[in-house]
């Protein structure tokens, strides 16, 4: 399976990571990347958020070495009813938006609860893919998740950083699984990302790939493979 773009990447704008746009770029080229998106926190306390940087994002061309580069933020979820930490005039700059569970932002709540703010912003118009659903700090109801996702065409991301062995998450293996057999049962989108904080793991699905292999995932529910695939999901390149 090649995969084709990576939308879940952070630069130096995030507070928290290493690289540069420009380095980023720089490696989705190599590793043969058509798209890439850059997708910083919004908010990470105790830094503020970021609308500024949102509304510099007009000195982007769409193509950047040879890279169609797409304009997005990782947003907070930051109650249970699913709101997220980016204004609309923001968000209407942007061509697409990743709504993740922080625990610096809201704390893990009951299944119901997390399940709540999930589905919450599932229904949010601006969002177009969930982050990292498979961290058991949040456990969640998949089976009320995963065909909601597919009725407001939200993509569920298979998060190739936290199926690392260091990567400090609850279980995030056995959930993932959980999450890719309701997503071939309901016909359900999902979208493979690095979440990449330093340069050298933009494009990186090595964890993720293999895990793709081993539950037999159909290559036509992954958007990844298929930059037309997007529409799907609300992106427009």
């Amino acid at each position: 399976m090649s995969l084709l773009m990576d939308l879940h990447t952070h630069t130096i704008a995030s507070g928290h990571a290493y690289s540069t746009l420009k380095e980023n770029l720089e490696q989705a080229r190599e590793r043969g990347l058509l798209v890439m998106g850059i997708s910083d926190h919004s908010c990470v306390p105790p830094a503020p958020a970021i609308p500024y940087y949102l509304r510099n994002f007009k000195v982007f061309t769409p193509y950047m070495l040879g890279i169609r580069l797409l304009k997005g933020v990782e947003a907070n979820i930051v109650d249970y009813q699913g709101n997220i930490d980016v204004e609309e005039q923001d968000l209407a700059r942007l061509d697409y938006v990743i709504a993740s569970l922080h625990q610096q932002n809201l704390a893990p709540g009951s299944r119901l609860q997390n399940t709540q703010a999930i589905c919450g912003a599932i229904r949010h118009p601006r969002v177009n893919i969930i982050g990292h659903p498979n961290d058991g700090v949040y456990p969640i109801d998949f089976a009320e998740v995963v065909p909601l996702a597919k009725q407001h065409q939200v993509a569920l991301e298979l998060n190739n950083a936290t199926l690392r062995a260091n990567a400090g998450r609850e279980r995030p293996r056995e959930l993932a699984i959980e999450m890719l057999e309701l997503c071939k049962q309901h016909q359900t989108s999902v979208i493979v990302g690095s979440d990449s904080h330093i340069y050298y793991d933009v494009g990186e699905f090595s964890q993720a790939k293999a895990l793709l292999r081993e539950v037999h995932f159909p290559e036509a529910l992954v958007i990844n493979h298929q930059l037309e695939r997007l529409s799907r999901i609300k992106i427009h390149l």
